[in-house]
């Protein structure tokens, strides 16, 4: 039976990689025809948005259970020592996390929904904390964690974490400019403030698909040393 739950966890932790890593290929490719100005109408384009923030939906499920999946799988394979406690505090706040984040898209642009991010960004401060803690205490005294390639794998996770919230602050500007945007129509004045604002996402967008897919080789290698 351990065996079989171990398994059963890094087939989840596959699965949620897959749904993180395609789905946000999905909301790149759905903005970048946002940006497409003169091949769609404002709109076309609006339900393009509305679609992107649906898909990006399992992205962010994914990174919310990525946190009790993958300790999980490193205290059930026997990769670190974790404390029980440890563990089902990584479920609490990855499933606390998930609820926040379901809640906010189903109440949007309510002063629940900003409570909730706020609450969300807390917890994500502290699992990127955590992460960074890990990685490189391990890779600079062997501990918590022995293998090399996992310590790696948790750094860069860490970074991840760093980037996707780079992400998430600077969309900030968005809503405002969104907003403008339809109250005005489309024009320079609105449009370029726009493109420039997703623009400047797009390279932490890129950083967090190249982590991802090095984490993603290092659990699959490990590479010793």
């Amino acid at each position: 039976m351990g065996e079989l739950a171990y398994r059963s966890l890094v087939y989840a932790h596959l699965l949620l990689f897959v749904l993180w890593l395609g789905g946000d290929v999905g909301v790149f490719v759905l903005g970048q025809h946002f940006r497409k100005r003169s091949a769609y109408s404002l709109e076309q384009r609006l339900a393009l948005l509305k679609l992107l923030v649906a898909v990006d939906m399992g992205p962010r499920t994914a990174w919310a259970l990525m946190v009790p999946v993958s300790l999980s799988v490193a205290a059930a394979g026997g990769w670190i020592s974790l404390p029980a406690w440890l563990v089902v505090a990584a479920w609490v706040a990855g499933l606390m996390w998930l609820w926040l984040v379901w809640d906010s898209h189903r109440n949007d642009q309510t002063p629940r929904a900003a409570r909730n991010r706020r609450i969300e960004g807390w917890i994500k401060y502290g699992i990127t904390a955590f992460y960074l803690w890990v990685g490189a205490a391990s890779l600079i005294t062997g501990s918590p964690v022995a293998a090399p390639w996992l310590a790696w794998k948790a750094l860069l996770f860490g970074l991840i974490f760093v980037a996707a919230i780079l992400i998430d602050l600077a969309f900030k500007s968005v809503g405002p400019q969104l907003g403008r945007l339809i109250t005005e129509g489309s024009s320079d004045a609105t449009e370029i403030p726009l493109r420039r604002t997703m623009d400047r996402t797009r390279m932490f967008v890129l950083v967090v698909y190249a982590l991802l897919l090095v984490t993603a080789w290092l659990g699959v290698a490990k590479p010793a040393g």
